[in-house]
């Protein structure tokens, strides 16, 4: 098997592209679905594809390869640090593939995923907040089969963005830390975890992240920029805002943007117009968010309003 070689990841700023995958992707033997290449995410890439059979080896890149399984079994043989290790792989079973690790794989039949890779900075960013000694010794494991429910929901939620073509830079950051914080607690080197004492966010600091998306509730908004406006790091913020309020930072502004666009739904502004105006990007997106969280499309809530 000859060396399909990947690239190495640019910084965390940079647009996460295919370019800096494996190189699985552009086998002939698979058909992509959809992909994050045109989403412009920094800190997570995701894509689904049909992979047929195929023998490959490839070389390392500088992030974490996570491929869920949405149909099987399948037998996969997987060759890493000079030993082979065979697997029948059920649906929803994980191949994790640690950062700057070359390896083998052969896969033995047909096959729908989800690829998912998870920058290496944000991993160390969730080590440093979450697991006892230096995270940059921290070891991701490389699993092959194995069940995690809250990986498995997190990649099929990145899927499904990908596939509907949607999904700002906020919604990428928390599933992005989200993966990494699990990488970290269950598929890691991590001897001992450490359990913060706080209990939620101050109330001093939870209006200040209020504040913070209502003041910004117009543009695409960064989670690393929600957390640094409060002085706390994303994993930190992401734990101690969801303690505070039962939500994720991402579901709370996207209730904000909704509420915003219900009051501007009582003027005669264009709905297009309104999509903008509370930060989505189109109205197609607003209807489908707000949809979701109200149970009616926003032409249908303003003849509600107006009858």
């Amino acid at each position: 098997m000859g060396y399909m070689l990947g690239q190495l990841s640019t910084r965390s700023s940079q647009p996460f592209t295919v370019d800096q995958t494996h190189g699985i992707l552009r086998r002939p033997e698979h058909r992509i679905e959809a992909s994050s290449d045109s989403l412009g995410w920094t800190s997570l890439y995701a894509s689904t594809q049909r992979e047929g059979s195929y023998e490959a080896a490839f070389a390392p890149v500088s992030d974490h390869l996570i491929i869920v399984h949405l149909d099987g079994p399948v037998r996969v043989s997987r060759e890493l640090d000079g030993s082979r290790t065979h697997r029948l792989v059920q649906p929803g079973g994980l191949f994790i593939l640690p950062a700057h690790r070359e390896f083998g794989v052969h896969l033995g039949g047909s096959l729908a995923t989800v690829h998912v890779y998870v920058r290496d900075s944000v991993v160390r960013e969730a080590a440093a907040e979450l697991a006892a000694g230096d995270p940059d010794a921290l070891e991701v494991l490389p699993r092959m089969g194995e069940r995690d429910e809250l990986i498995e929901s997190a990649a099929r939620a990145a899927g499904e963005l990908v596939r509907e073509g949607q999904g700002g830079e906020l919604i990428a950051d928390s599933l992005a830390h989200v993966l990494a914080a699990q990488l970290v607690r269950k598929h890691s080197s991590a001897t001992r975890i450490c359990e913060s004492s706080a209990r939620g966010l101050t109330r001093a600091r939870l209006a200040q992240a209020l504040a913070f998306m209502e003041e910004h509730i117009e543009q695409p908004i960064c989670l690393r920029d929600m957390a640094a406006a409060i002085a706390l790091s994303s994993v930190h913020f992401v734990r101690e805002f969801r303690r505070s309020t039962g939500t994720t930072p991402h579901q709370h502004l996207l209730v904000l943007r909704v509420e915003r666009a219900k009051r501007l739904l009582g003027t005669n502004l264009p709905i297009a117009e309104i999509a903008l105006r509370c930060g989505f990007s189109h109205q197609e997106h607003l209807t489908r968010v707000f949809g979701r969280i109200v149970g009616l499309t926003p032409s249908a809530y303003r003849r509600y309003r107006r009858s």
